[in-house]
């Protein structure tokens, strides 16, 4: 018997929307894009031209939607993180189906509020958290071994966030991340999904101690190089043929060439050119130095955690790296190790000193194939109504998020922090600092 295709109204047309959508689009016979919201004229009718979605179902606001009632079986939200309270809050009383792009939120008392919004309705819907990195074929191979007992009983886990100087310098110094009070703090923003990756590998054993370590180094205005004299615009500096950081070489120097075109991210345009991206470089803080910007959130962190049992994991981000969120993975347990760098990895076995080499199949987009691969499991949840396709609760999600605020509130105070206390201090709601 047909099955007709789960309908999706996506919440914002940006890299994450259309990254969900896409799903749809090379999956037709299982999910169909109805409607989109999105202030952007031009990124709105780029992305409602292959999905055909008809003028009218083209909105310019994320409540807008409300309005018409129920349009669709579900609703991807894809707007600043500040705002998804809000959202999942008026489309759950709507009756929609859920997944929201991470963080759920960027304080504790929301992330319990949205939990709660959630799991009090009447009639269940299915509700997922972007934390892609669960999803991607390599981390499901990786989950594999770990159960199977190939490793033994792990003992350590070491994961590295690789963000990338361009992505870093975009986004977190330049961009829409670049100041707390704007948006949330740097782990929370990039890392969320990161921390929940450990506790993925070791699903079943809580945290129990959280420690970190991380600061603001590098883009600040002491580290201006002198040669930059009093040049705000990197389009006026002497300085900026050498500067690693040129809004030059991120935005214009790539038009045209086969590497990641930051310059499709800043203009509203279907296609970047000289004019248009030199136009928003000249008129927007994306063309600002990125020792004279105003942004607040570290450069690089470190975060300890022990679980149960003395499993110990560490979790490091840094903005100085080639690689650009290719996750690096070192797992050791008591009768082998695991070596990976997010596209294949490696097992040595201690008993036979011999090394069997794995590689995943590779289905595009990014996170390593986990864009896909949670759209995917959203829209199976979906179909038949069933959060377990998800494979994931809403409070596994909130724990999630929880440990990533225990974090932050370590390298803050600089100190150990009690994670079974943390959290049940969140939720019976005192004051944790966030």
């Amino acid at each position: 018997m047909a099955v007709s295709p789960v309908t999706l109204l996506v919440l914002g047309a940006g890299n994450r929307g259309r990254a969900y959508a896409k799903y749809a689009r090379d999956n037709p016979n299982l999910a169909k894009v109805v409607a989109v919201a999105e202030p952007r004229p031009e990124r709105r009718r780029v992305f409602s031209k292959p999905h055909h979605i008809p003028e009218e179902l083209q909105f310019d606001d994320w409540r807008a939607p409300l309005a018409r009632g129920k349009i669709a079986d579900a609703v991807i939200i894809a707007i600043l993180d500040n705002l998804h309270l809000d959202a999942v809050a008026e489309y759950s009383k709507q009756g929609y189906h859920i997944l929201c792009e991470k963080p759920m939120a960027t304080n504790v008392a929301d992330c319990i509020k949205m939990f709660q919004e959630v799991t009090s309705l009447p009639i269940p819907k299915v509700f997922g958290v972007s934390h892609v990195l669960r999803y991607s074929p390599y981390n499901q191979a990786i989950k594999e071994i770990i159960d199977s007992g190939a490793l033994g009983e792990i003992i350590n886990i070491q994961h590295i966030e690789p963000v990338g100087s361009r992505h870093f310098a975009h986004s977190y110094v330049r961009g829409n991340w670049h100041k707390e009070a704007d948006s949330t703090f740097a782990l929370m923003a990039k890392c969320c999904h990161d921390i929940d990756i450990l506790s993925f590998y070791l699903s079943g054993l809580k945290p129990l101690k959280v420690h970190s370590f991380g600061s603001l180094s590098h883009f600040k205005k002491s580290k201006k190089p002198i040669e930059a004299g009093d040049a705000i615009s990197c389009l006026d500096c002497p300085y900026e043929s050498q500067c690693a950081w040129s809004a030059k070489k991120i935005y214009l120097e790539t038009l045209g060439r086969e590497v990641k075109q930051y310059s499709q991210k800043i203009v509203d345009a279907e296609i970047p050119d000289i004019e248009n991206v030199t136009a928003v470089l000249t008129s927007t803080a994306y063309g600002r130095c990125v020792y004279e910007c105003d942004n607040d959130v570290v450069d690089h962190q470190v975060v300890n955690i022990e679980y149960e049992g003395g499993v110990t994991a560490s979790m490091t981000m840094s903005a100085f790296t080639e690689s650009e969120c290719f996750r690096g993975t070192r797992i050791q347990g008591t009768k082998g190790e695991l070596i990976g760098d997010m596209i294949t990895f490696d097992v040595f076995d201690f008993a036979d000193r011999t090394k069997k080499h794995y590689s995943p199949r590779q289905d595009g987009g990014n996170h390593g194939g986990g864009d896909r691969g949670i759209a995917e499991a959203f829209v199976a949840s979906v179909a038949n109504n069933r959060q377990e396709e998800l494979r994931v609760t809403p409070r596994e999600i909130l724990d999630s998020h929880l440990l990533v605020f225990a974090a932050e509130k370590a390298r803050r105070e600089e100190r150990v922090i009690n994670f079974t206390q943390f959290e049940e201090d969140c939720m019976l709601g005192k004051d944790v600092g966030f």
